[in-house]
């Protein structure tokens, strides 16, 4: 009888675990440092402009105070000089220019992204963009000889049928209305128009971007229950394309509060406030800056560092939001 003798036990190493670190290519790597540099250069500029202004609006600051903000005379001669009459006109421009631009730029955004196609849509988002590409001083020229003409007949309109609103109102000191055809030239809604008609291509492509990025199927799921196209628009377009629409507005703001060539060819300048938006007479604060600034001793160059101190912040501000909410809706994140 053999006898059987049993093999000897396998041991098994225990697997080894991988490495999921990756290795960095080299392009990867220069590309990172190309990428980082390029952020932390923008990032330093945009740092650098304001401590720039900063320092240079400090003596200013010190004589004026917190009046500085409340102050409508523009006298640094006497010390005398606030920016509550100049950032009043920069407002009331910004918002005429909104409500001139957002509808616009809504409308042609819905038409680029919706209605046309083919060749006819390639061409017109080429147009509108090319309009971004026009250099503001045509666009003032443009206001100044051709449309103020035009749009005194509506303001006297307005004015006539709409006057007992304080804002649409045209009266002398003595509160009587007035109409002559100087006494509507040079306003903030002219003004604002031009603005407007500015802005419209940067808000269109925002807003084309963000409508143009809506599902396929909701759009298609929408079509298949009934909807007509302006339903399909309504229910699922214009929710996903929200944060677009919002963006695309934030973002004209900025530029429409920092317009200053157009602004200054159209406008004629004063230091009162003006609530009645369609006489002759506002400012701004980039008008004011280009008004002043050749002539301008070392303190009221100073004041006017102050100016632009005031307004940067106010942009910066503006733009960092718009970019955010931009950002959130190209991931969808305001689809209805």
């Amino acid at each position: 009888m053999t006898e059987v003798t049993a093999p000897p036990p396998v041991t098994t190493q225990p697997p080894k675990k991988r490495s999921l670190v990756a290795r960095r290519s080299a392009q990867d790597t220069v590309f990172q440092s190309v990428a980082y540099t390029a952020g932390a250069t923008t990032v330093g500029i945009m740092l650098a402009v304001g401590l720039f202004l900063s320092l240079r609006a400090g003596d200013a600051l010190k004589v004026a105070g917190i009046s500085f903000l409340f102050e409508q005379e523009w006298s640094p001669q006497t010390q005398t000089f606030g920016i509550a009459a100049v950032l009043f006109g920069t407002v009331t421009i910004a918002i005429i220019a909104m409500c001139v631009g957002v509808p616009l730029a809504l409308g042609t955004a819905l038409l680029l992204s919706e209605i046309v196609r083919g060749r006819l849509r390639s061409f017109l988002v080429s147009l509108v963009d090319l309009m971004a590409a026009v250099p503001s001083i045509v666009f003032g020229l443009w206001g100044v000889f051709f449309l103020q003409s035009a749009v005194i007949p509506v303001s006297k309109w307005i004015s006539t049928y709409f006057g007992w609103i304080p804002i649409f109102a045209v009266t002398d000191a003595s509160g009587n209305a007035l109409t002559e055809a100087s006494a509507f030239t040079s306003s903030a809604f002219i003004a604002g128009i031009v603005v407007g008609l500015m802005v419209v291509p940067t808000q269109t492509s925002v807003m084309r971007e963000a409508f143009s990025q809506a599902p396929v199927g909701e759009r298609e799921g929408a079509f298949a229950l009934g909807a007509t196209r302006w339903g399909m628009i309504r229910t699922v377009v214009l929710p996903f394309g929200r944060g677009g629409i919002i963006g695309g507005t934030m973002l004209g703001l900025g530029r429409a509060l920092g317009e200053t060539i157009a602004v200054y060819l159209i406008i004629s300048p004063i230091f009162t406030i003006n609530w009645e938006v369609l006489r002759t007479g506002t400012n701004s604060v980039s008008a004011l800056i280009a008004l002043r600034y050749g002539e301008a001793s070392e303190f009221a160059l100073s004041a006017l560092m102050a100016a632009g101190l005031v307004l940067f912040l106010i942009t910066l501000v503006i733009n960092f939001t718009a970019s955010s909410i931009v950002a959130r809706s190209r991931s969808g994140a305001e689809s209805g």
